[in-house]
């Protein structure tokens, strides 16, 4: 256990050793039993979270809120286009304006091409750590998140193989940094992990030679199909989410307009079928029901979409917890 983390920025989980990483999931693990058993853990009194929301949120804001509460801290919610950060605040002054103010700052900014290095920027004018509630190229939380299921549900990570794919979505272009962020980290802990999307929905190169990098040096496996139904077959976790053409296309529209030639890129229960013998199914959330995914399926015992968002609120705590 690495107990010397106070200060440190989240902003991707590359950026931490496994041994810190495998801190946070000890410390979620701790922080999730005292919670079913009532027991307080006020260890974030008088503490105070600033939050900067540039994008929408149900479960990140409401996570992180009661995460802070359950600390005995404060989360302050500070939405963009409502302040004067919409028209005049520099990333430099809210890092450290904010960080003057503040025992920390999460900020969600998923803006293409702008969100990750404004993150920065604020944390290199912070003396507080800086969170990433998701950005463009990472959503660290959420991986965590989804590896704190997968351990729960599977056991040993070495022993999984995970479908990490694209799935069709008619809402809107969803960010590239929930699959991004699930392939670095799962590599990371040895999981043969399967990468299945269409050609246009290309992840970014420098992320997958990372994934590649990290499943050689843990013993995993890392391999990318343009086939559906081969990401699913034998895999002991479907992981299937809509994200946009990011690297093909800057345009919505044209995106949009691409994704629809891969609306057959739905789970379903045949789909299921095909993976392991007790495959689940997970997705962060919110999923386009009956498009990404069929009710049965996503309300189905295979499930774990429910567990899954309740170990966003554990692992955030527990980062926070250690660094702020």
């Amino acid at each position: 256990m690495n107990t010397g983390l106070r200060g440190r920025d989240m902003i991707t989980t590359q950026e931490w050793t496994t041994e810190e990483l495998e801190t946070v999931l000890e410390v979620a693990k701790r922080l999730k039993m005292d919670r079913a058993l009532g027991v307080p853990h006020p260890v974030l009194r008088d503490k105070v979270l600033a939050m900067l929301f540039f994008f929408s949120s149900t479960r990140t804001r409401a996570s992180f809120e009661a995460g802070m509460a359950q600390l005995g801290g404060h989360a302050q919610f500070i939405e963009s286009k409502s302040t004067q950060i919409a028209h005049g605040d520099t990333a430099k002054e809210i890092g450290v304006i904010l960080g003057r103010y503040n025992d920390g700052i999460a900020i969600r900014q998923v803006d293409w091409g702008l969100g990750n290095s404004y993150i920065r920027e604020v944390a290199e004018a912070s003396r507080v750590p800086v969170l990433n509630m998701q950005c463009d190229r990472y959503h660290p939380f959420q991986a965590l998140a989804d590896l704190m299921t997968i351990i729960e549900k599977k056991g040993d990570p070495r022993e999984v193989t995970l479908d990490v794919s694209y799935a069709y979505a008619s809402s809107y272009q969803k960010p590239i940094s929930v699959p991004q962020s699930l392939i670095l980290l799962a590599t990371r802990f040895g999981m043969q992990v399967r990468l299945a999307r269409p050609p246009e929905f290309a992840l970014m190169p420098e992320v997958v030679a990372l994934a590649r990098a990290n499943a050689e040096s843990a013993g995993g496996s890392f391999e990318v199909t343009d086939s559906f139904e081969d990401g699913i077959r034998g895999a002991d976790v479907v992981y299937a989410k809509s994200w946009g053409a990011m690297l093909t296309t800057t345009d919505e529209g044209e995106s949009a307009s691409i994704g629809a030639r891969y609306q057959d890129w739905i789970v379903d229960e045949d789909r299921m079928a095909i993976g392991g013998a007790n495959a689940i199914y997970m997705h962060p959330l919110p999923a386009d029901r009956n498009i990404e995914v069929t009710d049965a399926v996503i309300d189905g015992l295979q499930s774990a979409v429910y567990d899954q968002a309740e170990n966003r609120l554990h692992v955030q705590k527990a980062v926070m917890a250690l660094t702020m």
